[in-house]
């Protein structure tokens, strides 16, 4: 199956190819800006200045790999690259000012610790930023064998409260409570991206995803927000969806769905579900979007520990995701050779990574997308 990704022109809505080889109809609305804020894209410079931040465990080689790729393509971008871990008590003052002025950045994943009292940086990040919405297709790709056939779906994920609001405490010795915190604003929010880039990008239904027969006020508010919101859109498919439910029916028949949208910790669970239905976490990119800026990195975000620094890591998701960047930069022509290299390689050879079923290297990996650019 043919797949696409997209990007921003002006308005929030309003993009442009992100990936060309996939589904055009799949775009991906970004950021609120001025299209002459990028100065490449305009004809005032020749670099672009884009903010990098190689984060942790396998993110290092993964946007290394990508930097090795953009400079064989002669990409205009110039990196700012900032190098910090999950120890790190917040976010660098230099890393903010850096994306205050470029509006964008390249991130790999920030491992969180289960002995780190502090709230994760990914977390940090889209919470300081108001990057409200983490978009991530989940799509059958040419060549990458899986159970699954022409699977196209976009998960939409409300991204900055729910249960990540990170409010507990101790109520007494032995008995802990954190709170869920949903809002009606950032619901509403959430549900006008997604009905707006269900219309604006071709798709033809949105399930809403929820657990409000249990959660009857969170969920519940979500949920009315969603419907409400619904409403306006009368000429898509409107369909709502237990989250246990909607696990098991992307198991069984994940054809069934189009643009998904939900709270954060079901987000973040159905991202890594549908992802892994067509092939796993080394292939899809994502973004994180808010009228900021916006933050393009690995759709599913595994720090991979266990096999960091071992040169085996697939950097599909990172390359891909700076393809999105190019994109959304109107860098197109460097962006489609970059991204028709990566389509050849899976479509033409046996040069996989461990994850998808080879044994290259990440070094053999990139050399072969690099030859295919030649």
């Amino acid at each position: 199956m043919v797949c696409s990704w997209r990007r921003v022109a002006s308005k929030v809505y309003e993009a442009r190819p992100l990936l060309k080889s996939f589904r055009n109809a799949s775009s991906l609305p970004l950021v609120n800006l001025p299209r002459d804020h990028y100065p490449a894209a305009s004809g005032r410079l020749t670099q672009v200045p884009v903010t990098l931040i190689p984060g942790h465990g396998i993110g290092r080689e993964a946007t290394d790999a990508m930097v090795e790729v953009f400079d064989h393509a002669e990409a205009p971008i110039e990196w700012e690259r900032f190098e910090f871990d999950e120890q790190a008590h917040d976010i660098p003052s230099e890393v903010l000012a850096s994306f205050a002025k470029t509006k964008v950045a390249v991130k790999g994943p920030f491992f969180t610790s289960l002995n780190n009292s502090r709230k994760s940086l990914n977390v940090r990040l889209r919470t300081t930023l108001d990057l409200y919405a983490n978009v991530v297709q989940a799509v059958s790709i040419q060549g990458v064998e899986t159970r699954h056939k022409n699977v196209d779906l976009v998960v939409i994920r409300e991204n900055t409260e729910g249960e990540y609001s990170g409010l507990e405490h101790e109520v007494v010795p032995g008995v802990v409570e954190s709170l869920k915190v949903i809002s009606r604003e950032k619901s509403t929010r959430i549900a006008r991206y997604a009905f707006e880039y269900a219309l604006r990008h071709n798709r033809k239904k949105v399930t809403v995803v929820h657990k409000a027969n249990i959660m009857k006020q969170s969920d519940g508010l979500f949920l009315e927000c969603c419907r409400s919101v619904a409403a306006d859109y009368p000429f898509l498919q409107f369909e709502t969806m237990i989250v246990d439910n909607t696990c098991m029916q992307l198991t069984w028949k994940p054809q069934q769905f189009d643009v998904m949208v939900m709270p954060n910790l079901y987000g973040n669970i159905v991202t890594n579900l549908a992802t892994g239905l067509v092939g796993g976490p080394g292939l899809f990119p994502g973004v994180n979007i808010g009228e900021r800026g916006a933050i393009f990195e690995q759709g599913a975000r595994h720090a991979a520990l266990s096999i960091a620094g071992k040169n085996i890591a697939n950097p599909t998701a990172t390359i891909l995701s700076g393809v999105m960047l190019l994109r959304h930069l109107g860098l197109d022509e460097h962006a489609d050779l970059i991204e028709t290299a990566v389509q050849r390689v899976y479509a033409e050879s046996k040069t996989r990574t461990p994850d998808v079923g080879g044994s290259a290297s990440t070094t053999e990996f990139v050399s072969a997308v690099i030859a295919r650019m030649n």
